[in-house]
């Protein structure tokens, strides 16, 4: 077998997904009973940190095990059931958009986990707009189907409505909150019945199966509920979309899954579909140095991937930062020579590293759709190209307009080499954003306040560092682009640069900046950088 034929192969096996939810609808959970399933984890423990319960495997900052959130994405590969696994699990917390939006960037497809209690909230609004702008698939979780739900059918058509999407029920809940004992798969008309086998679904459930139509499943029903059950999928067969493999990969469908992610029930099936219906990883578009676009083919075109996120101190002993490079082409082999395009120059790319969380295990060699992690001697940049052969870029990463700004000092000047180390390492990660104005004054900005809590809490935690943290009375922002000495801006505003020497201005309130924008017809003010 030859290369390409091995790195075909290799393609086949691969699903590389994120999971992207509104906060405590479940997400973490759902991506450590994946491990519990592919047998990566013996028990599966609450992620939420009641004393004595451990923190979720894919949570392994101090601050997300405190607090039980995700704030970082962690990236994870694995094996289930001869499928090869890359889980990129994003924060979900909303202050994080900016980190989530990258990481998706890496996905090939996406798994949005919704509360059966709440519907469709804003993050997950928020979130699947970023789906449909990169045309990523999306396989619908509704999960909590032991608790206390609102109607299936309405949470269906709120997908619907809300998200502007087609939505098509792979299976249907048989019973809703302490009712809940399992799910008709509707393909083959077939009951699944699940058995508790642990406390807090530690361990995998059991699973019995019977014909819809079997007096077993009449039995465990009931007749009025089993009456009722029929009735509905009547409903869903006759209104209810049409499914194709083709309109979820385009983006047209998304298929949904009732489960329960705490007690197990419908965990396994959902995963089990989840690998044959998630594509593959495929052809990604770059762009030459002549501007014109250029199609990148995995399996024809070498080695060839781009850094989407950086992070600091992952491994505490080592005190260093590890560039994730999700691979787009080719074969990566350890200790290869690549053309960083930023840069123009070379780098070797040693002590490769496969990521379960936050342990790493070296790598030999990897193929598209693996995310790897090397360490960043300072030269890796969120964003970057490298491939074997240069000669073109990925899309750019998109950059958020920051809508909290602040001064930050250090408490003890005797600090201050760590203070820069640290803030330098978080500004790198993306974490904040670091501003300087026409004067040389330093500001940092960041998307929402909860990442001014993180900066702080790491620059105490990691570089030992207790810092002042004072905020600015700015409000929103934008970049401008055109001709800065005949931009007008208003007596409130503050002109600043980015890192990159791109001018902003900082606004007061929202009214200042559209305000501004009518004052200056010339000029276009944007909220996002492509």
């Amino acid at each position: 077998m030859d290369n390409q034929e091995l790195i075909a192969e290799a393609i086949k096996n691969r699903r590389t997904f994120a999971i992207i939810s509104h906060p405590d609808a479940g997400k973490t959970t759902l991506t450590e009973k994946l491990l519990l399933y592919s047998g990566m984890i013996n028990t599966a423990g609450m992620v939420k940190g009641r004393k004595g319960r451990k923190a979720a495997a894919s949570d392994w900052m101090a601050m997300e095990q405190e607090r039980g959130i995700s704030i970082t994405s962690s990236a994870m590969q694995f094996s289930y059931k001869g499928i090869t696994i890359n889980v990129l699990d994003t924060p979900g917390h909303e202050d994080f958009s900016e980190d989530t939006y990258r990481t998706l960037t890496a996905a090939d497809c996406a798994i949005m986990v919704i509360d059966a209690s709440k519907g469709v909230e804003k993050q997950t609004r928020k979130l699947f707009e970023v789906c449909r702008f990169r045309q990523i698939p999306v396989l619908t979780f509704i999960n909590k189907m032991d608790m206390p739900a609102r109607e299936p059918l309405d949470l269906m058509n709120e997908v619907e409505n809300v998200l502007q999407i087609h939505s098509y029920a792979m299976n249907w809940p048989i019973g809703v909150a302490k009712e809940f004992q399992g799910v008709v798969d509707r393909s083959g008309n077939e009951c699944l019945f699940f058995t508790k086998t642990s406390i807090g679904g530690s361990q995998k459930a059991d699973i019995t199966k019977y014909s819809l139509n079997s007096p077993e499943t009449k039995n465990k029903i009931g007749n009025e509920q089993y009456a009722a059950l029929l009735q509905e999928l009547d409903l869903l067969n006759m209104a209810g979309n049409v499914f194709s493999e083709e309109d979820f990969l385009a983006g047209k469908v998304t298929p949904v899954f009732f489960a329960s992610a705490l007690t197990n029930f419908g965990v396994e099936p959902f995963f089990d579909a989840f690998i044959h219906l998630a594509p593959c990883p495929h052809s990604r578009i770059a762009t030459r140095l002549d501007g014109s676009d250029i199609e990148i083919d995995p399996v024809t075109t070498p080695f060839s991937g781009y850094v989407f996120k950086l992070q600091a101190n992952m491994d505490r002993r080592h005190r260093d930062s590890m560039a994730f490079i999700r691979i787009c082409s080719g074969l990566f082999e350890k200790d290869m020579v690549v053309k960083s395009h930023r840069l123009g120059r070379e780098i070797r790319l040693s002590r490769p590293h496969g990521m379960m969380a936050g342990e790493r295990t070296t790598l030999e060699y990897a193929y598209p759709g693996d995310v790897i992690g090397v360490i960043n001697p300072g030269i890796f940049a969120i964003g970057d190209t490298i491939s074997v052969t240069g000669g073109f870029n990925y899309k750019p990463l998109p950059q958020f307009q920051p809508e909290i700004f602040a001064k930050l000092l250090s408490k003890d000047v005797g600090k201050r080499k760590s203070f820069d180390k640290g803030l330098l390492q978080l500004v790198d990660e993306g974490a904040v954003q670091m501003l300087k104005t026409l004067d040389g004054e330093i500001i940092l900005a960041a998307v929402g306040g909860l990442q001014f809590d993180v900066m702080q809490y790491r620059l105490k935690d990691e570089y030992g560092v207790d810092t002042i943290l004072t905020l600015l009375p700015y409000q929103c922002s934008a970049w401008i682009i055109g001709d800065l000495k005949t931009f007008n801006k208003t007596t409130t505003s503050l002109i600043v640069l980015d890192r990159q020497d791109r001018p902003m201005v900082l606004f007061n309130a929202q009214w200042d900046k559209q305000y501004t924008i009518t004052q200056n017809p010339k000029h276009q003010l944007v909220d996002v950088l492509f």
